[in-house]
């Protein structure tokens, strides 16, 4: 998704209730509804505009907005303002330097896909670095591998972190 897409999608006032609604932790349709002052309607009409978008998802919990697109959306769009680079072109990774210092300066770009503080359980490191990987001479499990050997992420019992790699202020 682009960030074009997500504000797009976002302007009409209902979705954008609906959406922040799900942020604060509404649920279900009714928790939304009570939270927005919308009727059901109104509600259904917008969760079903930003399910279609993928936006919104229901997993064990009930209704989820998926906020890490807006991070995935955010990295692709700076990837894309960055000039021209051999190794990362339009948010993808082409290939990995073999020189080490190149290669640190890349997995560090790439370990800004991961929210500091936050624990990742393997399946979503995979499909996160799968969609960077997607296309490129490099497969997820070898950049997973040197993130964890430079100390960009770190694992145990499963569960990874970002444990290093720039942080914006």
């Amino acid at each position: 998704m682009t960030p074009d897409f997500l504000v797009g999608l976002l302007a009409e006032p209902d979705r954008l209730r609906v959406a922040a609604a799900l942020v604060l932790g509404a649920r279900t349709a009714g928790d939304v509804a009570a939270a927005t002052g919308l009727d059901d309607r109104r509600v259904e009409n917008g969760l079903r505009r930003l399910r279609t978008a993928g936006l919104v998802v229901t997993d064990g919990s009930g209704l989820r907005l998926r906020e890490e697109l807006f991070k995935e959306a955010t990295l692709v769009e700076q990837a894309n303002r960055v000039a021209e680079d051999p190794f990362v072109r339009g948010g993808r990774l082409v290939k990995l330097p073999a020189q080490r210092g190149r290669r640190r300066a890349v997995l560090e770009r790439l370990s800004t896909a991961f929210e500091p503080g936050r624990r990742y359980p393997e399946r979503e490191v995979a499909e996160v670095l799968g969609r960077w990987c997607e296309g490129g001479e490099v497969d997820h499990v070898t950049v997973r591998r040197y993130l964890v050997d430079e100390g960009l992420l770190s694992r145990a019992e499963g569960v990874y972190w970002r444990s290093g790699g720039p942080v914006e202020v």
